[in-house]
């Protein structure tokens, strides 16, 4: 896919897009964004925000973080919003990407079945909970496609000194198509499963699975926006794309992301990020 068929509408078969059927706008951002904020709807809640403010429309693509900057390198594209800082400062570092932004963050909890056979409900500690289930060998899914979600479960479970193989940790054969999918098939394999918080309080009211780890310093997952080298990539949108991070960061921006989704599930998706608040270690 290019620049021009993507503006045109021919989306294939990549993500998620918003906008591709409607009336051309003077002037349009694309954003590839990991699937995570597009499904709880803050990346269409951000987009519309800003088109309202700006007459500027955010044509979204959803995939893994991984595939996400994938896409980005091959110049398709004018800002990425992704969440696994390894992969984040690699696609810097080779040229790909300029001007790291932290917008906003929430965490990543355990779930799994209410009869809990690793027994690790409330446990303080993820690794020791990781280590309890694979000792177990108690069914557990993971996505296994490199994106964000992905990323981290890799190294907490490197944090933990495991490398889980065998038949109880079973990889999604669609963990490609998200969070919610793959959260609904560890639902229906009734398995341990790591998974963000705004996932699981969109989906929970549909689910048998029950939070049982929660609220540790590894479970943090940050979501940052990276602009693409406009020295890479000279077709991009440069100036549209830095309004748009310059918005992400600012006070309208960060107070609905602040308030978006308390009404609706009694506590917010996200918490805003920007300016002197929580850091990711090693920036």
């Amino acid at each position: 896919m290019n620049r021009r068929a993507f503006l045109g509408g021919a989306l294939g078969t990549i993500g998620v897009v918003c906008g591709a059927g409607a009336a051309e706008p003077s002037e349009v951002v694309l954003l590839a964004s990991t699937i995570g904020p597009i499904d709880a709807g803050i990346v269409p809640a951000l987009a519309e925000a800003f088109r309202a403010r700006t007459g500027v429309v955010v044509r979204f693509v959803g995939a893994g973080t991984g595939a996400t900057l994938d896409m980005s390198r091959r110049g398709e594209f004018d800002l990425v919003m992704v969440h696994a800082l390894s992969l984040e400062k690699k696609f810097m570092a080779d040229g790909f990407g300029i001007d790291r932004r932290d917008v906003m963050y929430n965490d990543f909890v355990l779930l799994g079945p209410a009869s809990d056979p690793a027994g690790i409900k409330g446990m303080d500690d993820p690794k020791a909970a990781l280590r309890r289930i694979a000792g177990a060998q108690a069914c557990f899914v993971t996505r296994g496609d490199n994106s964000g979600t992905h990323v981290a479960e890799k190294a907490l479970w490197d944090r933990a000194g495991i490398q889980p193989q065998g038949a109880w940790y079973e990889v999604f054969e669609k963990g490609s198509s998200g969070n919610g999918p793959t959260l609904r098939h560890a639902d229906g394999r009734d398995a341990y499963v790591l998974m963000d918080r705004a996932t699981w309080l969109v989906l929970k009211a549909k689910l048998s699975l029950v939070l049982l780890v929660e609220n540790h310093p590894d479970l943090f997952n940050f979501i940052a926006v990276i602009r693409t080298n406009p020295e890479r990539f000279p077709k991009a949108n440069a100036a549209g794309a830095q309004r748009f991070a310059d918005w992400l960061v600012s006070g309208e921006a960060q107070d609905l992301i602040g308030k978006f989704g308390l009404a609706e599930y009694g506590a917010p998706l996200f918490f805003a990020n920007a300016g002197p608040k929580v850091r990711p270690p090693g920036l």
